[in-house]
C-alpha cells in the first residue's frame, strides 16, 4: 500500500507550517555552491504543494526566508531573490490551475523592489483561488512580529478604540499577520535540526512537531505522507487527559 492510501482523509491537519532546513549543506555534500542547494530546493516546494492540494491541505506556510538571513554573504542573498523572482514567474500558472492562493508574511518591503512588485502582482492574481492557501514567509521574525501586534494594540487603546480589559488571546491573534490564518496543527523541519528558529511562536502554541533527517533538497511527496501520517498517530489532548478524551 502506498503511503497516500494509509492517509486518513478525515483527520488531515487543517494547516501544516514547514521550516525548509538543509540546502547549504545538500549542496555542500555534493562539492556544489550553497546556492545549487537553494535551486534544488523549489522542486520539494513543488511536491510540497502539489501534494498538499492532492489531498486536500487547506493552508500550508513555508518559512522561506528570515530576517536573519539578510546577514548572510551578499552574494547568496541576491541570488536567493533571484531564485525566489524566478520560482514565482514560472509557477504562477500551476498555482492558478491548481486553485492555489498565494500569500506572504514578514516584512515584505524589505525585499528588493522586483521581487516585492512580483510578489504583491502573484499575490493579487490569485486571491481568488480557494483549494489551497500557501504562505511565505519572507523575512520574517516571529519576535518581530509580536512586538508589531503588541504596538497595534496599544495603539488601538490610546486611539480609544478597545479598552483594556478587552484584550485576550483571541484579540492578540486577530493583530498578527497570520489573523486570518488557522494555527498551523503540524510543523515541520527539514535536516535533522530540533529547534522552532523563531517562527510563528505564538502560532505553534499547541502544534505537533515533526523533525525529519532529510536535507531539504531531498524532501517529497512521501515524506509529507509520512508526516501526516506521524501526526495521525498521535493524540492531541489540549492539556487535557486520554480519559477525557474518550
Amino acid at each position: 500500500m502506498e503511503l497516500k492510501e494509509k492517509l486518513n482523509l478525515d483527520k488531515l491537519p487543517q494547516h501544516v507550517a514547514i521550516i525548509m532546513d538543509g540546502n547549504g549543506r545538500w549542496a555542500k555534500e555534493k562539492g556544489k555552491l550553497r546556492i545549487f542547494g537553494h535551486n534544488q530546493g523549489v522542486e520539494s516546494v513543488r511536491q510540497v504543494v502539489e501534494a498538499a492540494v492532492e489531498i486536500g491541505v487547506p493552508f500550508l506556510t513555508l518559512y522561506a526566508f528570515s530576517t536573519e538571513n539578510w546577514k548572510r554573504p551578499k552574494f547568496e542573498v541576491s541570488a536567493l531573490m533571484e531564485i525566489l523572482v524566478n520560482a514565482i514567474n514560472k509557477e504562477t500558472k500551476t498555482l492558478m490551475k491548481n486553485g492555489v492562493k498565494l500569500n506572504a508574511i514578514g516584512d515584505i518591503d524589505q525585499l528588493p523592489a522586483s521581487c516585492s512588485r512580483l510578489l504583491r502582482k502573484t499575490i493579487e492574481k490569485t486571491s481568488t483561488n480557494k483549494n489551497c492557501t500557501l504562505t511565505l514567509a519572507l523575512s520574517y521574525s516571529s519576535r518581530q512580529e509580536i512586538v508589531e501586534a503588541t504596538k497595534s494594540i496599544a495603539k488601538q487603546i490610546l486611539d480609544g478604540k478597545i479598552e483594556l480589559s478587552d484584550i485576550d488571546a483571541d484579540l492578540f491573534a486577530g493583530n498578527l499577520q497570520t489573523a486570518n490564518i488557522p494555527d498551523p496543527e503540524l510543523m515541520i523541519r527539514s535536516s535533522g535540526e530540533q529547534r522552532i528558529s523563531n517562527f510563528l511562536l505564538w502560532q505553534v502554541a499547541y502544534s505537533e512537531l515533526y523533525f525529519v533527517d532529510k536535507l531539504w533538497p531531498d524532501f517529497n511527496k512521501q515524506d509529507f505522507y509520512e508526516a501526516i501520517i506521524a501526526y495521525q498517530k498521535r493524540e492531541r489532548r489540549f492539556g487535557l487527559t486520554s480519559e477525557q478524551l474518550s
